[in-house]
């Protein structure tokens, strides 16, 4: 057993020095008559990664270096991307390529146009971009059509939606397709996982003289958990709301630096403990950083204030069902290993300096604005 929960707590230390934001391209698409004009925005990160823009390989990819490759560019990704309208496909035309900056980097912001042979009745999209490198990307539509605003979400198992222009999509669509993502979200978010798990490993355990000790009950545990998460919970919603609604902003580098520091500290509280009897206070203090972090998805899609709302409170329900996972997964395993005497030391303090050390490489990376690699 003991070697077991050694294999799995070392394994924390092969995840590697991700950002709290997944990989995401964010396409707009606007219908009129027999046209359809877009803006595709897709992070230079991804694309270096996928065809190798830094030509000098300094960590740094210049206006020069992406307008030297922009017919490469925009093959490259023209070629992942179809659309076709009542059945017949619409040749995509390039216009300009230009740069932008959104909450975790900067853009290549391909324009294009698709000229088609009718008026647009029926419009099928195919998405391929990224999917062959990266499972996690996912490609965020936005489709603009008689003042009317549709999004939908691209995977790998959501390659391809049509839309009947004549019909408007009903709100529950909108809101399953968000809490869809938001439970996504959650669980590809490694530093939110971590920081949770953090609160979760002394869940089970009562400090008594300087030592740790198995609590008498599993409800004790469960009461304590529910006190950590809701507190949690209730602080990243509000600055979730707050920031998707343009209510509060703050540099997207201080947030993600913030938010490795809180799983750091987390972790280390485990460690050396100091806020034994003030987890929740704890919880929700950070809670209220993690929640501006979680909000990136939202406000990079760029949506209208009408519909903004409905696809907060999707993807918020989404982020709480993915946590309500975890946590009751998470919760008996941690329970019924807390009954052993190597827990505190083993699994608990062995696993925390295991996300310390990751937390430290994320806190690095975002505070300074580099990659490393720790695999």
């Amino acid at each position: 057993m003991k070697r077991i929960m050694l294999m799995v707590f070392l394994s924390l230390g092969s995840f590697s020095a991700m950002a709290h934001k997944p990989s995401d391209s964010y396409l707009a698409l606007t219908v009129e008559s027999n046209h359809v004009h877009g803006q595709w925005d897709i992070a230079l990160r991804d694309l270096d990664y996928a065809m190798g823009l830094d030509a000098n390989d300094d960590g740094n990819i210049t206006w020069a270096e992406l307008r030297d490759r922009k017919e490469a560019v925009y093959s490259y990704a023209l070629n992942r991307l179809e659309i076709a309208v009542n059945q017949q496909n619409c040749p995509l035309k390039p216009t300009d390529i230009l740069v932008d900056e959104h909450s975790d980097g900067h853009y290549a912001v391909l324009n294009f146009q698709a000229a088609c042979l009718a008026e647009a009745q029926q419009l099928s999209i195919a998405y391929r971009l990224f999917f062959d490198l990266d499972p996690q990307h996912r490609g965020l539509l936005r489709l603009i059509r008689n003042e009317r605003t549709d999004t939908t979400i691209f995977s790998p198992d959501r390659k391809q939606v049509e839309f009947v222009l004549s019909l408007v999509r009903k709100p529950w669509q909108e809101l399953l397709n968000f809490a869809y993502e938001g439970v996504w979200h959650i669980w590809i978010g490694f530093d939110h996982i971590l920081f949770l798990l953090s609160l979760l490993l002394p869940a089970a355990l009562v400090r008594e003289d300087s030592s740790w000790r198995p609590k008498q009950s599993f409800s004790r545990a469960f009461w304590d958990v529910l006190a950590v998460v809701t507190a949690f919970t209730l602080a990243h919603s509000i600055t979730l709301s707050l920031a998707a609604l343009g209510y509060i902003s703050l540099p997207t580098r201080w947030v993600e630096s913030a938010i490795a520091a809180s799983v750091a500290i987390a972790a280390l509280n485990n460690i050396y403990p100091v806020f034994v009897h003030r987890r929740t206070w704890f919880a929700f203090s950070f809670g209220l950083i993690h929640g501006m972090g979680i909000a990136s998805v939202l406000l990079d899609m760029g949506l209208p204030d009408a519909q903004r709302v409905l696809s907060l409170l999707g993807f918020n329900l989404g982020v709480e069902a993915g946590q309500l996972a975890i946590v009751s997964v998470a919760l008996p395993l941690i329970a019924l290993f807390s009954q052993y005497r190597y827990y505190p030391a083993l699994v608990m303090k062995l696993g925390s300096v295991c996300i310390v050390t990751i937390a430290l490489f994320w806190l690095a990376e975002r505070s300074f604005d580099f990659q490393m690699n720790i695999l």
